[in-house]
């Protein structure tokens, strides 16, 4: 039976859960056009550029992998009890389908991936979500684009030989739960060898060059840490293997001392940076969930510390976040650095824009969707913690 103090936490925790979802809802959820019955689609500033129905409104970026995570959010919704986030999750598959011209695909990998994954979770978790032609596409789209004779793992992009971890983090994970484990551990293992900074941490990726060299970009995102740690999860949750739990230790570690401020994430501003923590904490609170704490001795111990630390930068990071957010008729608006007080966006200056393959951020960060997004998953992933919600409920046993 929960005490009077666990069971006020967890309402707490679902309160904000609710309302953090209820705020992007009201915000950015949209039909098609405004009008495309049936349909959802992400808006990616609020305050909206231009006038309703207007060309800037109608014509502006739409973001592929930021409508992911939306999605991703809305199931995260409909598993802490949210009636409509089902509904609207389904809606939404059909918004991104029609926007992205029926297909399922794209030209870059890491975007392909993350659909992928908010699609398996929400035909995992929602009645009535069926897209099993949509994820038998993805599942072979991403497994075929491995390429170890170029030194991948597999490219961010259709067309370059640029290797990098937003690819094969997420697509990794995606193929452990569609059951293709071999390929997942493979691709922890190629993160491992590769990737790894003397730091720990985790760097961006590399260009294989026309000579063969690797030219690598050795720039640390928070998301890199995270969809490692996820990959690391799903691996040793599937196989039991320790060195997979060696490698989200050491990892931990790293990302303990140098991406955090007093236990907080470190935000990345907006545009697309305004993602990366959320992505960070969906995947620690997965180590806090869904690491087996099965076997004995020291290896129940370490797997009891790893559950414990994780769980912890989760909260204390939610706990900032709620406390400096702002809010607009009684709903949260989230900071891009979640340490320090949220700003209410203006529609002046400029919004979030495509630019190189990559979304800069808009004038004000708080206005893109990415940034509440992060805050939301942040606080969704914190819901999760605090109620003990695991994302799987089958998991092998560690030798």
């Amino acid at each position: 039976m929960p005490s009077d103090v666990e069971s006020s936490s967890q309402q707490t925790a679902l309160h904000r859960s609710r309302a953090a979802v209820a705020a992007i809802r009201t915000r950015n959820l949209r039909p098609i056009a405004h009008w495309v019955p049936g349909t959802r689609i992400g808006q990616s500033s609020w305050p909206a550029a231009g006038r309703p129905l207007s060309k800037a409104r109608l014509t502006a970026s739409w973001n592929y992998w930021w409508q992911a995570h939306l999605l991703d959010l809305l199931v995260d919704a409909a598993r802490l009890g949210d009636a409509a986030a089902g509904r609207e999750a389904r809606s939404l598959i059909r918004g991104i389908l029609i926007r992205n011209t029926g297909r399922w695909t794209n030209s870059y990998y890491d975007d392909m991936a993350w659909l992928a994954l908010a699609v398996e979770r929400a035909d995992r978790v929602i009645d009535g979500s069926r897209h099993h032609r949509g994820l038998r596409i993805l599942t072979g789209v991403l497994h075929d684009a491995w390429q170890p004779e170029l030194g991948g793992g597999i490219p961010w992009r259709t067309t370059d030989h640029f290797f990098n971890v937003p690819a094969n983090g997420p697509a990794g994970i995606f193929l452990a739960r569609r059951g293709r484990v071999e390929r997942a551990v493979a691709t922890a293992d190629w993160i491992a060898e590769t990737m790894v900074l003397p730091s720990g941490l985790i760097a961006d990726g590399f260009w294989l060059e026309p000579d063969g060299s690797h030219r690598y970009i050795n720039t640390v995102f928070t998301y890199c840490q995270g969809v490692t740690l996820g990959l690391d999860a799903e691996c040793f949750r599937l196989t039991g293997r320790t060195s997979h739990l060696d490698r989200i230790e050491a990892l931990l570690a790293a990302v303990e001392e140098r991406c955090t401020d007093d236990g907080v994430v470190k935000g990345a501003g907006g545009g697309d940076g305004g993602l990366f923590a959320g992505i960070l904490a969906r995947n620690l609170a997965l180590l806090a969930t869904d690491l087996p704490a099965t076997g004995h001795g020291d290896l129940r111990r370490r797997i009891e510390a790893v559950r414990a630390r994780a769980g912890a930068l989760v909260l204390t990071s939610a706990a900032a976040a709620w406390a400096n957010r702002a809010t607009v008729d009684g709903l949260p608006v989230f900071g891009a650095d979640w340490s320090t007080p949220a700003a209410v966006p203006s529609a002046d200056g400029q919004a979030s824009a495509f630019i190189g393959g990559a979304v800069r951020s808009a004038s004000s960060p708080e206005r893109d969707l990415s940034v509440q997004l992060s805050g939301a998953i942040l606080i969704a992933a914190a819901a999760s913690v605090t109620l003990g919600s695991p994302e799987h409920t089958v998991s092998v046993t560690p030798g």
